[in-house]
């Protein structure tokens, strides 16, 4: 995440390596930091995959007895700010926070890219609404040894899974007013409507793909 936001920041125009981390804290905070021994470190890997260069110009004035390095993107880096961007299977625990960001850089991206995003987290907010309903039903359902003398502690438990779930149901709805908005970009910019979601379409398109690879190698079983 923190390589998305770093890139994500220089999309905007260089930055001195204290500005990013002010600005990561600020998005992190209020207790969660990144510390300088963890932030330069990045910047260095960043830099030597190329992804970022010193801006040479402003790296040699000098405050006080310090110099100021300043970092911009390079080519690559937008390659790869916006393989970051469209990625929607790496770290599914931490998603939600992922989103986050990546809806905040949505002016660099497609209107259909981002349709893309925002209709996977739709299905990816609607799965832990499902999930969580589902389990709270069960546990209230079943008589689990392990809260038997303890109705307060199954009392609660079931409270905290129905709060997650409310939770998720405000992504939900804040995800469906994305998709509203973009949708509107959509048609007036004259482009066609999908009556099927990008997740669909993605799946459906990986269907042929394999249906593709099964029928060349039943013809090359038969040569």
């Amino acid at each position: 995440m923190y390589e998305l936001i770093i890139l994500s920041l220089l999309m905007r125009g260089p930055a001195h390596g204290y500005l990013i981390a002010h600005i990561v804290n600020n998005i992190i905070g209020p207790y969660a930091r990144m510390s300088n021994g963890r932030l330069y470190p990045l910047l260095a890997r960043l830099e030597q995959g190329g992804l970022i260069k010193v801006n040479e110009e402003v790296a040699r004035e000098q405050h006080g007895e310090r110099t100021s390095r300043s970092y911009r993107i390079t080519e690559a880096g937008r390659e790869r700010f916006h393989v970051l961007m469209m990625d929607t299977t790496s770290n599914p625990g931490e998603y939600q926070r992922i989103f986050h960001q990546k809806a905040a850089m949505f002016s660099f991206l497609q209107v259909s890219e981002r349709l893309f995003l925002i209709n996977h987290y739709l299905n990816y907010c609607q799965a832990h609404v499902l999930h969580l309903i589902a389990e709270k039903e069960d546990l209230a359902k079943s008589n689990y040894s392990h809260y038997q003398g303890d109705e307060w502690g199954l009392s609660g438990t079931l409270d905290v899974m129905q709060h997650m779930a409310d939770q998720w149901r405000l992504e939900v709805a804040w995800a469906q007013r994305l998709q509203a908005r973009e949708q509107a970009r959509q048609a007036s910019s004259g482009q066609p409507q999908l009556h099927f979601s990008y997740v669909e379409l993605a799946e459906r398109k990986r269907s042929n793909q394999n249906l593709n690879e099964n029928e060349n190698t039943n013809e090359h079983n038969e040569l």
